[in-house]
């Protein structure tokens, strides 16, 4: 079962990130991103944060399980979809644990020009 939009939206709601808090299709489910950071992913409907050293603080009983077959352990935060403070100070503090975004290349150019 894919992850649908209503599900992202209300992540989105209750972490109260406004356009720091991004998404984006990937596999038919969904990365979660903090200022261009993932922190999380959205598969089958249920959050699954990225582990860290903040999910091991800040909420070390979460239940933990693959999110797609084949992939390692990930917190399940979906005990804190209705508790939007402590959400969001999850989110933020993997965020910084994170390393930044990879630059993207260049996309190659059309033909050179002659001169």
């Amino acid at each position: 079962m894919a992850t649908d939009t209503d599900f992202i939206a209300y992540i989105a709601e209750q972490a109260g990130l406004g356009a720091r808090l991004t998404h984006r299709r990937m596999f038919g489910e969904y990365a979660l991103y903090v200022d261009e950071k993932v922190v999380a992913f959205a598969c089958d409907n249920s959050l699954f944060v990225k582990p860290s050293a903040a999910a091991t603080r800040l909420a070390p009983d979460l239940p933990q399980r693959p999110p797609y077959p084949g992939a390692k352990d990930y917190p399940v935060a979906d005990e804190l979809l209705d508790d939007g403070e402590r959400l969001r100070e999850l989110l933020l503090e993997t965020m910084l644990l994170m390393p930044a975004p990879k630059a993207k290349k260049a996309k190659a150019g059309g033909k050179a020009k002659k001169g």
